[in-house]
């Protein structure tokens, strides 16, 4: 296993310095141009790393190769290079939103869940804004494990050497204890608060979460990251519930009429009756009635294709992730991705459809 770790890590050149100081560097693969981070770690657990290479965990970066130097106590991992920003950034920047919260946490507990249900539990023990990286998806990735150990069950062994960052670190992690999957909640208590003390939309009623997350007898802490998540989901279905819903209007209503702005509807009529004149009023060729109404509808629907596409209707955007990314022009080429879809779909019906009539 070691000669396939040492010879996979022989295909990635280092092209660009990370963070120097920590030795984390920028890789690219040889052949395939991959892009990866290469680590040098000089505290670790190999056992992590090896179970995480084993069993890859969704929201954390794939471990691809890992080589250990006995010689100088030191670990060089190879893993996937996650795109995206730090949470520590949104939050300074106050851009968490409420939504944003509840989608973080709801990740970081699902990663946390996988975690701490491996045999044996994985502890991460320095889970911190700087560590969770915001994706291009608005989804939270947990990355560096450097710190993180198996915990046993049975273990009384109390921490001797703070691994975590201060302000982070669970009380038991400066020697009062021994780490727990109670550890990696009291950070994500923190972070809870820290979002929720960032945002500029009313968070209040995270308060009671936050508390009993970061007790300092760990005992009084959530029983697991599944509690931690199911409290935070009843909050959250609670606030739901007292929306009011969304209208039929809203959700059907062609672009231009979803607002119900007078000069938007009036601007959106008049372009819907020249798009509509131009196809119906307009003879091409001397086709057959039945080809004819056939070919309208099908110019007609390539028309409306354009158009909501563009214009997000139904909230279609979401099936392509490139039209929410944070780069205008990426945006762009992703809104004209889903039109250029949904042109070939409406074509490729009309041709199926077609196919079987006469010709004019």
């Amino acid at each position: 296993m070691d000669l396939n770790h040492r010879l996979t890590m022989s295909y990635y050149q280092t092209i660009g310095v990370i963070n120097d100081t920590h030795e984390i560097y920028l890789v690219q693969h040889n052949d395939t141009r991959q892009i990866c981070v290469k680590k040098i770690l000089k505290v670790y657990n190999k056992s992590v790393y090896e179970e995480l290479f084993n069993n890859p965990v969704m929201g954390t970066p794939r471990i691809i190769a890992f080589e250990e130097d006995i010689s100088k106590r030191e670990l060089t991992i190879i893993e996937e290079f996650v795109s995206g920003v730090s949470l520590q950034s949104k939050i300074e920047n106050s851009e968490v939103t409420l939504n944003d919260i509840y989608q973080y946490m709801d990740d970081l507990c699902s990663i946390f869940e996988k975690l701490h249900s491996m045999n044996p539990p994985i502890i991460h023990r320095d889970v911190k804004p700087s560590n969770i990286i915001i994706t291009n998806y608005n989804r939270a990735m947990l990355l560096d494990f450097n710190a993180a150990k198996n915990y046993e069950n049975d273990s009384k062994t109390r921490d001797t050497v703070l691994l975590g960052t201060q302000g982070y670190a669970a009380p038991e992690q400066y020697g009062f204890g021994a780490s727990t999957p109670q550890t990696d909640i009291y950070a994500l208590g923190i972070i809870l608060k820290e979002m929720a003390s960032s945002s500029k939309d009313s968070c209040e009623q995270f308060n009671e979460i936050i508390r009993k997350s970061t007790e300092l007898d760990q005992n009084s802490r959530y029983k697991s990251v599944t509690e931690l998540k199911n409290s935070i989901l009843s909050i959250q279905d609670s606030n739901y519930s007292k929306l009011p819903p969304i209208s039929i209007w809203s959700r059907l209503a062609l672009p231009g009429f979803r607002t119900k702005t007078p000069w938007k509807m009036i601007v959106a009529s008049i372009g819907y009756a020249f798009i509509f004149t131009l196809v119906f009023f307009t003879d091409i060729q001397p086709y057959n009635l039945i080809t004819t109404i056939l070919f309208d509808l099908f110019a007609f629907s390539e028309f409306m294709a354009i158009i909501l596409g563009t214009c997000n209707y139904m909230d279609i955007h979401k099936l392509m992730p490139l039209c929410r990314h944070k780069n205008t022009i990426v945006q762009i080429l992703g809104i004209l991705l889903v039109d250029v879809i949904l042109l070939l779909l409406i074509a490729a019906l009309y041709f199926i459809i077609a196919l079987p009539l006469p010709l004019p």
